[in-house]
């Protein structure tokens, strides 16, 4: 056994003041907060689009839901060719996808090309990100602090959706939506030269181990391709009662927040007398919360069951929008600050848990599968959104859609409840010639 080995690395250890971990995870933080984003846009820029091209809630919706489709299903993917051809190239090549997503919806004239730029590129390239990134980080460079760190990574990427809310908004609303875009380009390409500068795939490619472990807790890489990788890790995570209920309730997770709430709060507002640039505003205390309330989400994950902890953020979260109907008003009150608050705390602080369930259940293959258990919370969002565009065309009113919500929260309350802890990861090995299933449930 060699001296790294045997060594077990802490804070202070060795030469070192500063773990390379800590310096990884701050540039992953920059990139995903630069990759969201854009990812603030669409909300904002319903009336706008609606004034000037004239399309429906509805259409515009749709590509809105395709992008968050893409995003979702793109992330297993993502997750292998990390493992394949390194964090580094993977997320400075998305960066650059997401600024071209952006940039090019000034040229648009017409819904299709709005699919194309919103829908398409602009998914693909967040999708290439998105949590799979955060997972496959801490999964290599940590060992201790993995749910604090998660929970940083996951409130940087959902705040970074929020805090430019007003920006954005108030960009668009002195200068037009097209500046409001390219600002966003700028701000996703800002960060791909500190990607290509600080950002390591490994702890041995800077000669240490993992921040609190030894080099034999670094997962060994991938060596096979990275479609054959993701899907035969779907098709043995599919063989197993644990995956599907981690599915169904990340997929209502995401319908929740980016699929419902996201991009139809600042319509819902207007639809009440507030003005546009107020609702986003709220929305980025959201964000500013979320921050607080992922970030102490992991550091309860590292202490306490997640099975009981998603149960708890799903009853609250359920609770909350089922009582949005009552608190709408032309100006934010008491009631709706309190939602804003709660809601923000809770936004996403299902994921360090959630995280830590993939991690329980599947081991070092924890990061591709959380990709798919990601994917169906962006394809939860998808349906979401463009069912609540329809709600609010046909019946005049978001009040249906909030109550969809709050009912599908209860049901995956239910759902996390019903994990049970394995003795030990379950094996993800391949099918059993015999046609039969997986012994470990």
């Amino acid at each position: 056994m060699t001296e790294l080995e045997a060594r077990r690395v802490t804070p202070g250890a060795g030469r070192r003041r500063l773990h390379p971990a800590w310096s990884v995870a701050a540039v992953t933080f920059l990139a995903l907060v630069g990759a969201a984003a854009f990812r603030a846009v669409p909300g904002v820029l319903i009336d706008p689009l609606h004034a000037e091209f004239g399309w429906s809630v509805g259409t515009i919706s749709s590509a809105i839901a395709i992008n968050m489709a893409l995003f979702g299903l793109t992330a297993p993917f993502a997750a292998a060719l990390m493992e394949r051809f390194g964090v580094r190239q993977v997320v400075a090549v998305a960066l650059v996808v997401v600024a071209a997503g952006s940039g090019l919806t000034v040229f648009m004239t017409a819904s299709w090309q709005l699919v194309v730029c919103w829908g398409v590129l602009v998914g693909l390239g967040t999708g290439s990100m998105a949590l799979s990134l955060v997972a496959t980080v801490t999964g290599r460079w940590f060992v201790t602090r993995r749910g604090l760190v998660s929970g940083i990574l996951t409130a940087g990427s959902a705040t970074g959706q929020l805090v430019f809310l007003p920006v954005v908004a108030v960009i668009s609303e002195r200068w037009g939506w097209r500046p409001a875009s390219l600002g966003v380009a700028a701000a996703a390409l800002a960060v791909v030269p500190l990607v290509l500068w600080l950002l390591r795939d490994r702890p041995s490619d800077l000669g240490v181990a993992p921040y609190g472990g030894t080099a034999a807790d670094e997962p060994t890489g991938a060596r096979i391709g990275v479609a054959r990788l993701a899907l035969r890790t779907l098709g043995s995570a599919a063989r197993v009662g644990p995956f599907w209920l981690l599915v169904g309730g990340f997929m209502i997770c995401g319908a929740t927040t980016m699929g419902l709430l996201q991009p139809h709060f600042v319509p819902a507002a207007h639809d009440h007398g507030m003005p546009t640039t107020t609702a986003a505003g709220l929305l980025a205390v959201v964000g500013l919360f979320d921050l607080v309330g992922t970030v102490a989400s992991g550091w309860l994950t590292d202490r306490f069951d997640p099975r009981l902890l998603l149960c708890v953020y799903y009853v609250g979260r359920g609770v909350s929008l089922m009582l949005l109907p009552l608190v709408w008003g032309s100006t934010p009150t008491a009631s709706m600050l309190s939602f804003i608050v709660f809601y923000g705390l809770d936004w996403v602080a299902t994921v360090p848990p959630t995280m830590a369930l993939c991690r329980r259940y599947f081991g070092t293959a924890a990061p591709v599968v959380f990709g798919w258990v990601y994917a169906s919370h962006q394809v939860g969002a998808a349906l979401m959104a463009f069912a609540a565009g329809l709600l609010r065309d046909h019946l005049g009113s978001y009040d249906s859609a909030w109550y969809l919500g709050g009912g599908l929260c209860l049901l995956a309350a239910l759902l996390s409840v019903g994990l049970r802890a394995p003795a030990e990861p379950i094996s993800l090995g391949p099918p059993p010639r015999d046609g039969g299933t997986s012994s470990a449930r």
